[in-house]
């Protein structure tokens, strides 16, 4: 399936009024120029839902955290401290390093990592994963269309990180090794004023988009008369 073809189809199911997701993925040349964005990167996101592409970089983040969960730096030596001490986040400073580690962040040896709409990318190629700016009825036919051809008990998991974790090191690890997991994610308070306030973040590696993308007309989000309903609230909100 193509991008646009895609685009239609998630348009057919989840109406006109649904915010397009967000493609991501490294490159070695930036897809636009994109300022130097203090604090959350996600406040500079917004310029990708509104269709413009935003190519971050390790100039680009000036977050410490945001460029470690993007693969463009190390873990600065105070974050544990930060997020546990100061953010209060985490119980103890080591459960911060702890879970850093789990999430096998590997440093990029690409330069930009770009955010584009689908509807302004040509090709699937060369992405990571997807983004959904996702409202409680549009999390409810994502995560449905996620468990319709498994029976995976984590094909939906959600841990608490910060935006830049739960969207970009999970997605970027589990398509490395080619997983089948979406990941539930921007909890975090740092990030929410970035986000709308009936919004959370559903991201589906490229691993498991290919495959959903097989199914994805099977399921209930077409001619459901379930769906249907929910639908309906989704475009008359």
């Amino acid at each position: 399936m193509d991008v646009q073809q895609f685009r239609r189809d998630f348009e057919e199911a989840f109406g006109q009024k649904a915010a397009l997701p967000l493609l991501f993925g490294y490159s070695d040349e930036p897809v636009a120029e994109t300022e130097k964005i203090h604090g959350c990167f996600f406040k500079g996101l917004q310029a990708a839902r509104e269709g413009v592409p935003v190519s971050l970089s390790a100039a680009v983040i000036s977050c410490g955290g945001g460029k470690l969960y993007t693969g463009f730096a190390d873990m600065p030596e105070h974050v544990p401290q930060f997020v546990s001490l100061k953010e209060k986040y985490k119980l103890t400073p080591q459960m911060v390093a702890d879970y850093v580690d789990s999430l096998e962040i590997k440093r990029t040896e690409k330069k930009y990592l770009n955010f584009v709409r689908i509807d302004q990318a040509t090709s699937f190629d060369g992405f990571e994963g997807i983004l959904f700016y996702a409202t409680p009825d549009m999390l409810a036919g994502l995560c449905g269309w996620a468990f319709f051809d498994t029976n995976e008990a984590d094909a939906v998991v959600s841990q608490f990180g910060s935006g830049c974790s739960t969207v970009v090191s999970m997605t970027v690890a589990e398509n490395a090794r080619q997983g089948y997991r979406c990941f539930l994610g921007l909890f975090d308070p740092s990030v929410r004023p970035y986000v709308g306030a009936d919004e959370l973040g559903f991201t589906i590696p490229m691993s498991r988009f290919r495959v959903m993308l097989e199914t994805m007309k099977q399921c209930f989000l077409f001619d459901s008369h379930a769906w249907k309903k929910v639908k309906e609230r989704l475009e008359n909100k």
